[in-house]
């Protein structure tokens, strides 16, 4: 069985679609921008791009009793490979010692014109 996930410290989708779905001891959480939990965009560089993104992912975590330590695989969306150096140096902070599986796409556009854009699977054993 399926269950959605919905916290208010983390943006409300912005379409037809939930914050996070847990499928058994998998939590599926939804492609994260820049959107604060109020719905304001912060781009006003990419630093706060993708900071404001992984704090909405960690939002989600927390809100299921988890944390980055949980994260089984990230998926990193980026407007220019140029940034790739950047967002590694945030995201390494954001995980501290967790090293999830990842890849990271560079693409056409985001969300709102967006530079950055994350989602995960994350793992809670039974």
């Amino acid at each position: 069985m399926l269950r959605h996930v919905t916290t208010p410290n983390a943006p409300a989708p912005i379409g037809p679609y939930s914050q996070a779905v847990w499928a058994g001891p998998n939590l599926f959480i939804s492609g994260m921008i820049a959107l604060t939990p109020e719905g304001e965009f912060r781009n006003e560089s990419l630093e706060s791009e993708v900071r404001t993104a992984l704090t909405n992912l960690v939002a989600v975590l927390e809100s299921q009793g988890m944390g980055t330590q949980h994260l089984a695989k990230c998926s990193l969306f980026l407007r220019d490979m140029a940034d790739f150096a950047a967002v590694n140096a945030i995201y390494t902070e954001f995980m501290g010692d967790a090293k999830p599986a990842r890849e990271t796409v560079a693409v056409l556009g985001l969300p709102k014109d967006a530079r950055f854009e994350i989602s995960a699977v994350a793992y809670l054993p039974l």
